[in-house]
């Protein structure tokens, strides 16, 4: 914007050089005691200068005023320089072929002017009117400026046409490198998963089984299983949020939400869809405390994509049903919609498929599918502390 305000002053300034030059012209073209301009000759040339003033906001009614004003003008026979007044009549023509997107502004414009330029010529008591020279001049006088402007409007269409290639590379290239981040982050969530997880599973998978083998043995060893039993644990919740993170790129920029910001957001995403002309028959458990971090991003995630496809495949008609609840030691969530619009989602979209691997990083389950009715998407996502296959005593 900064850039942008100076050149916008001097483009006023420019537009406004006729109004002083004008003027100076006319003056010039006064001699005390032999020839004075007049004062109707004066009227014109200043109503035209005034008009090119304006003629960036309307260029063909401008340059229509001017040509018309050029006419009077050439008809008066002016002395001197001052006959370089009617020419602006051939600068706003060429502004017409410059800013016009069509073509028939132009062919008005060059007929309003060529009708002024033979208007001059006519009156001419100098010259004969039939003659080739007629032809030559008023070619030049209405030619010229037309191939002017029109070379112009070229110019900037080129230009416009480069600077939009430009930024289209820019956006390639950002999301060429964005694409090349996130795989790297998921071959880094696959490389711990395979090396580190695996075997921090199976060292927790041991020690219980350990743990019932030894169960008479020496309570203080028993109280050492249970301790490396669980920090196991915690070190594999741990391997799997940074898993998460890695395979999500934009955990890194997203603030994860905190505990008591989790059932806000969830209403805000429902009154979002409500706003969208859906009825929404919401419930929601107001206690959602006991997931992490990981958990309650992903919880969140999946009620807004949810509510995302229902905006963009249900049918507005029918009734959106949202319950959220804690239930078997986590939260579930089941998102039904109504009417056939809703079927039409496709269950292996990419945001069906980045709530399954969101859902599935953090150890719970996910089913999504068309029923007779419409639409339904349930999730669970896990606690914390909830055993899983891998971690749980055998």
């Amino acid at each position: 914007m900064t850039a942008t305000r100076p050149r916008r002053d001097l483009r006023l300034l420019l537009r406004g050089v006729p109004l002083v030059l004008v003027p100076v012209l006319l003056l010039a073209s006064t001699y005390p005691g032999r020839y004075q301009v007049p004062w109707g000759y004066w009227l014109l040339a200043t109503a035209a200068a005034a008009a090119f003033v304006v003629g960036e906001r309307w260029p063909l009614p401008v340059s229509l005023v001017i040509s018309a004003l050029a006419a009077a003008m050439f008809v008066a026979h002016p002395w001197g320089v001052a006959g370089l007044v009617p020419y602006l009549g051939a600068l706003a023509l060429g502004e017409v072929a410059m800013r016009a997107r069509g073509s028939w502004p132009v062919v008005v414009a060059t007929l309003g002017w060529t009708a002024a330029v033979l208007l001059g010529l006519w009156s001419d008591s100098y010259s004969t009117f039939w003659r080739a020279a007629t032809f030559v001049e008023t070619a030049a006088y209405v030619g010229l400026p037309v191939l002017l402007g029109l070379y112009l409007r070229a110019q900037r269409d080129l230009a416009q046409t480069y600077r939009a290639a430009a930024a289209e590379a820019e956006v390639r290239r950002a999301e060429a490198d964005l694409h090349a981040r996130a795989a790297e982050r998921s071959a880094l969530a696959r490389e711990l998963h395979d090396l580190v997880a695996h075997h921090m599973a199976s060292i927790v998978l041991r020690i219980g089984v350990a743990r019932h083998v030894v169960a008479d043995a020496d309570p203080r060893v028993q109280d050492v299983l249970d301790d490396v039993h669980s920090t196991a644990s915690d070190a594999l919740a741990d391997i799997r949020r940074l898993q998460v993170a890695l395979r999500d790129p934009s955990l890194d920029s997203i603030p994860l939400v905190e505990s008591d910001a989790v059932p806000v957001e969830i209403a805000a995403a429902i009154e979002r869809t409500r706003g969208a002309g859906f009825t929404v028959v919401a419930q929601v458990d107001p206690d959602l405390g006991g997931l992490d971090a990981i958990g309650r991003l992903t919880l969140l995630r999946v009620v807004q994509e949810s509510l995302t496809n229902v905006m963009k495949h249900a049918d507005p008609d029918g009734a959106v049903a949202v319950t959220v609840t804690r239930e078997l030691g986590g939260v579930t969530v089941r998102v039904d919609s109504a009417g056939r619009g809703a079927g039409a989602a496709d269950s292996t979209g990419h945001g069906v498929v980045g709530m399954g691997e969101r859902v599935e990083l953090v150890g719970g389950s996910l089913h999504v599918g068309a029923t007779e009715t419409g639409w339904h998407v349930e999730a669970w996502i896990p606690g914390p502390t909830h055993p899983t296959s891998e971690d749980g005593d055998r």
